[in-house]
């Protein structure tokens, strides 16, 4: 059952993701920066979030200025860390995937389908593979694991 909104509290009160537009854009129009850097922890904390898209939504009926602008800044710069991160996890994961298998990069690259030159991009970060390409390099891995494993007793 969901506890009634009355109860004496405001949305102010409680944790930024939870308050509803009509508060996240009172905050932006008349809060101070208390207010805004509980905002912009919000959207660092979950850059694609519910206060992420709030913010967007009340930015998007006015001109960006002063705080708007920044707190646009904010969104934009969350999200390309945010994505940055994503794609050095997917780099840790195929090297961790590449050497599971014990091939050669040149080796991996092939029997997965892809350049050379592509597999560099993808151990490197700089772009991440689709998400098919990688269940096929976890079954690649997997089956030249099991085949490098020493066999049990037969």
């Amino acid at each position: 059952m969901r506890e009634p909104a009355a109860r004496g509290r405001r949305p102010e009160d409680r944790p930024v993701e939870f308050w509803p537009t009509s508060a996240i854009r009172s905050a932006l129009h008349k809060g101070d920066i208390t207010v805004w850097q509980r905002i912009v922890v919000a959207i660092k904390r979950d850059p694609y979030g519910r206060t992420a898209r709030q913010v967007e939504e009340v930015l998007s009926h006015r001109e960006p200025v002063g705080v708007s602008k920044a707190l646009d800044e904010v969104i934009v710069r969350s999200r390309e860390h945010l994505e940055a991160n994503e794609r050095a996890e997917a780099a840790r994961h195929i090297r961790m995937l590449l050497d599971r298998s014990g091939l050669s990069e040149q080796e991996f690259a092939s029997r997965i389908g892809v350049p050379a030159e592509d597999f560099k991009v993808y151990l490197s970060g700089e772009t991440s593979p689709p998400a098919s390409l990688m269940i096929r390099m976890r079954r690649l891995s997997d089956r030249f694991a099991k085949n490098r494993s020493p066999r049990s007793g037969g």
